[in-house]
């Protein structure tokens, strides 16, 4: 293993909700080897309270986070980049992406879902687990030593588990 610490930008159009639990749970999951950022093409410009609501009941950390562009990690070399949305998977990404490790784990949104409170915590949880099992399957991976195409195509694979 290698001292090297991978820059991910987690990508969603709002980066409000699965782009922020990703990203705590690759923070916290990653222990360092990982530092994980959330980013929106089109941001809303608040944090689903639902998303905090999770992350809180997952004693994860709920401060500091913020709905903001993509551009503004223009200066921070990612390694690479995920999307998690639907909608973000055939956006086209800024060219400063460009040598970046790319995959998609697309997931449905919970800050969607009508219903009862129930239902709705119940939606959370859902995505959170599906999200809590994919990056633990990526920090199982060798990045360190992994061609990029592999990685690319392990990465990919990752975001099909449910």
């Amino acid at each position: 293993m290698s001292d090297k610490i991978y820059n991910v930008l987690v990508v969603c159009t709002g980066n409000s909700c699965r782009s922020v639990m990703t990203e705590a749970l690759m923070n916290h999951l990653g222990k360092g080897r990982i530092k994980a950022y959330s980013a929106g093409s089109h941001p809303i410009g608040k944090i689903n309270e639902g998303a905090l609501a999770t992350l809180k009941r997952h004693d994860l950390p709920t401060e500091g986070y913020k709905s903001q562009s993509w551009e503004d990690f223009d200066e921070i070399p990612m390694d690479i980049v995920i999307t998690v949305c639907d909608n973000a998977a055939g956006e086209t990404c800024p060219v400063y992406l460009t040598d970046a490790v790319r995959a998609h784990w697309g997931v449905s949104d919970p800050g969607h879902v009508e219903g009862t409170e129930e239902q709705k915590i119940a939606a959370f949880e859902e995505t959170f687990g599906i999200l809590e099992k994919r990056v633990k399957k990526m920090l199982e991976l060798d990045l360190e030593h992994m061609p990029k195409q592999e990685l690319t195509d392990k990465l990919n694979e990752i975001g099909k588990i449910k």
